[in-house]
């Protein structure tokens, strides 16, 4: 069988390498000295030319192609005695301070108020927002500046009593001025409550989609499980993830900059503003903007001009609609279309941004048109862009009636209904996905394994660190056993809630363990493209397509398989980058470590009950074909669609034996082999330092939040994108080191202080604007097939 074929071929690539990589390691170990060329980052963002120094030193850190020169750093910027101290990476030497003030307290009673009261304030908005058409994602930068005056009005009025003086229970309400440190952990409570609990889609898809019953205790046992899960994998790989230089995490620097900007004092230039003042423009700019594409004027959303050029043409609005066709030269002039879903253009790195604009061109623009109009798996009887299950006829497949009374594949009704069709679109996302895989693995192997062994062996040893990593040695680390002690009490307790709760979760002991296990694999080699280009592939497909092999037909097993083996990966992500943040900002590793589990621990409760409430008091929530309702769940939707793909009729039927999109394998093959070939070519041409910049994890799997993104979405972020890091960078370095980070901040703030605005003033009573402004994209021709004879509602039949 093909797909066989294709996984005996894939896994002796990546035997191959790497047995490679560890004849690689055994000449490196043997050898006594080797050659180590670093790049300046000059030559990678502006492609000047420069002068490879050999240096015969020892690299026991990982690696990124941001690393500049060392001749460089005399132009950075810093206030050690040292620039040779300072980050290798110039974006964090312009950014990040280095001086620490180990006596300005920490663990307050202003903090725990805040912080507790940021953490609900935040679970609670992005949960209500998360169901709606539009989902509004209030981010952590939002509480970060909700939280100053407050701070400072409790500095200012609470009582500075010492309680209990003398003794060993010694405290006080107030310790003096409010400090950058305790806003720090503020914002890490409230980065807890920023993102979504990826577990409440178990909970909504089981008690909306299928209609069947789960607890509002098991549901909990799930989150926090989950949850939690991914501290255990932080605590492993944190040496790795956080100590090292080079892993700078880029999406960090906003909010160094922004922390910055609010507590250090700053003079004015002559004809400038100081980054404060300059915040509080952006920010009142963006919260008043966003009245038009928030209420007033939607289309911002989505200028897809070229369906008003052709306002009856199919071909026409499925190459133009940014919402529901190819995008292209759509655009939105919206901070909530360029950042929802690939975060802020403005935090990421040039390079990062070109391998995610390679990738989405080449799948958007080639790969996806020639599919279609080749007519591959009936392509053109679908919309070019969907994610909708299909009939034969272009029918909405109706799941319900292949589900029988014991939540189970009937297969009887399955073989009467007949296959379930995608749109070609969305089965090559499947198949970009299977590729991303694939190259995460070959490509760390090949471009991080030398520098991964190595850390391995020094991290017993004395090894060279930079400035940030000694100012943290003065303080207690976290134990690693803290880490294990909550990695192996929380698998047990994952355990007992699938085998004591088996009828509602469906999933057997050795499914969570295996789960465990595929986290485990990836953390690293996801964290570390993370860490480096600010995108994360994801594990939610090759998750989905393991249980659905090994356990079809249940779909509850399979919805829970891929939170325990994705979104503990995903967990330990989010805590390396907060252990990262405290590593900049100097904050006590322990103290941070507390900080990390209050405030997972009140963002599952305040998640799970907010969700547990919208799900039994609004009607019709998530239903689609309700007229005028705004609670139709689009990424719960999504989350549906793939149960029923991979856990309840299974991947052998779908992109199996048994399936019509079994050529779909080959993307794993393909994906193993592309960073091979860069690799080679990077070899062949040391010179060329742009090739090193070629990251295939991230290119390949560009468009891997699509959908529920739709191409303006990506269109909007890569322009941008390409202005900040490129243009701006380039030309006006002194205005990118001052305001860029400063700027993503303000953007983010002003959005969402005017979203909840708009909801509580205007949503709430269901007050709106009807006028073609409001018509979202204009481009309703879009999502009609082009294959002869096929007869959908709305759209022109083709004979």
């Amino acid at each position: 069988m093909v797909h066989v074929t294709n996984c005996v071929i894939t896994s002796w690539l990546l035997n191959l390498t790497f047995l490679f990589c560890i004849y690689s390691h055994y000449r490196q170990l043997v050898s006594t000295k080797r050659k180590k060329i670093v790049f300046a980052l000059n030559s990678t963002i502006t492609g000047n030319s420069c002068n490879q120094q050999e240096m015969e030193e020892e690299a026991l850190e990982i690696r990124t192609p941001l690393i500049t020169k060392d001749e460089d750093s005399d132009d950075i910027p810093s206030s050690s005695s040292s620039s040779e101290e300072n980050s290798p990476v110039k974006q964090v030497a312009l950014t990040v301070p280095t001086t620490d003030d180990t006596s300005l307290p920490v663990l307050t009673f202003r903090m725990w108020v805040l912080g507790t009261l940021s953490c609900v304030l935040l679970s609670f908005l992005n949960q209500f927002f998360w169901y709606r058409t539009e989902p509004l994602s209030i981010t952590a930068i939002s509480a970060q500046i909700a939280v100053v005056p407050l701070g400072q009005l409790m500095a200012a009025k609470i009582t500075d009593k010492v309680f209990f003086k003398g003794s060993r229970w010694e405290f006080t309400l107030n310790p003096g001025p409010f400090n950058v440190k305790e806003h720090v952990l503020i914002t890490i409570f409230a980065n807890s409550g920023a993102g979504s609990v990826y577990a409440i889609h178990v909970v909504t898809v089981v008690k909306v989609f299928y209609k069947k019953h789960i607890t509002f205790f098991v549901s909990l046992l799930v989150i926090i499980t989950t949850q939690v899960l991914g501290f255990g994998w932080a605590g492993i790989f944190r040496r790795y993830l956080v100590e090292p230089a080079a892993m700078w995490w880029p999406a960090n620097l906003v909010q160094v900059s922004l922390f910055r900007a609010l507590h250090e004092k700053e003079e004015r230039t002559k004809g400038g503003v100081t980054r404060i003042q300059f915040f509080m423009i952006a920010f009142i700019c963006s919260f008043a903007y966003y009245v038009f594409p928030g209420y007033l004027f939607q289309m911002l959303t989505s200028l897809s001009w070229i369906c008003w050029i052709f306002p009856t043409s199919v071909m026409a609005q499925q190459l133009g609609s940014g919402l529901y066709g190819l995008g292209i030269g759509a655009f939105g002039i919206d901070w909530s279309t360029i950042s929802s879903y690939l975060g802020s253009p403005l935090a990421s790195p040039w390079f990062a941004t070109a391998n995610v604009a390679a990738g989405f061109i080449f799948v958007m623009y080639i790969l996806t048109p020639l599919s279609y109009w080749l007519n591959f798996y009936e392509a053109k009887t679908f919309p070019i862009f969907s994610d909708g299950l299909f009939t034969s006829t272009a029918k909405e497949y109706n799941i319900s009636a292949i589900i029988d009374s014991n939540f189970h594949l009937d297969i009887a009704a399955y073989n009467k209904e007949g296959p379930l069709y995608l749109s070609t679109f969305f089965a090559m996302t499947y198949g970009v996905g299977f590729a991303a895989l694939t190259a995460t693995i070959v490509h760390v192997a090949l471009f991080h394994g030398r520098e991964i062994w190595e850390q391995s062996k020094a991290s017993f040893q004395e090894k060279k660190m930079d400035i940030h990593t000694k100012l943290m040695r003065k303080y207690k680390q976290v134990p690693e056993w803290w880490f294990v002690c909550i990695l192996l009490g929380n698998i047990a307790a994952t355990v007992f809630a699938c085998e004591y709760y088996k009828e509602q979760l469906q999933l057997p002991w050795w499914g969570v363990l295996l789960a465990c296990g595929i986290a485990f694999v990836f953390t690293l080699p996801i964290g570390i493209i993370t860490a480096i280009t600010n995108q994360s592939p994801g594990l939610n497909i090759i998750t989905e397509y393991i249980i659905g092999y090994i356990y079809p037909g249940y779909p509850v097993a399979n919805m829970c398989f891929k939170v325990y083996g994705y979104i503990s990966m995903t967990q330990a992500i989010t805590f390396l980058q907060d252990f990262k943040l405290g590593h900049y900002m100097k904050i006590p590793p322990r103290t941070m470590f507390m900080a990390q589990i209050a405030g997972t621990m009140i963002a599952c409760l305040t998640y799970l009950g907010t969700a547990w409430w919208l799900l039994e008091t609004i009607p019709d929530i998530c239903d689609t074909t309700a007229s005028n309702s705004v609670w139709t769940c689009p990424s719960d939707t999504v989350f549906y669609d793939a149960s029923v793909i991979w856990g309840l009729i299974g991947p052998r039927r779908i992109f199996g034996d048994l399936g019509l999109y079994e050529a779909v394998n080959w993307f794993f093959l393909a994906g193993a082999i592309a960073p091979v070939l860069v690799w080679l070519a990077a070899k062949a041409f040391p010179e060329q330092e742009w090739i090193r910049l070629i990251n295939m994890p991230v290119l390949i799997g560009a468009t891997g939040m699509m959908p529920p993104a739709t191409a303006v979405n990506y269109t909007s972020w890569i322009i941008l994108g390409f202005f900040s890091g490129f243009v701006v960078y380039r030309y006006r370095p002194d205005l990118w080191q001052r305001y860029n980070y400063v700027l993503s901040g303000s953007l983010d703030a002003g959005l969402a202080f005017m979203g909840v605005l708009i909801y509580l003033c205007l949503g709430i009573e269901d007050i709106s604007v009807d006028w073609w402004g409001n018509d979202l994209d204009g481009c309703p021709l879009a999502t009609c097939p082009t294959s002869r004879g096929v007869v959908v509602d709305g759209c022109p039949v083709f004979s």
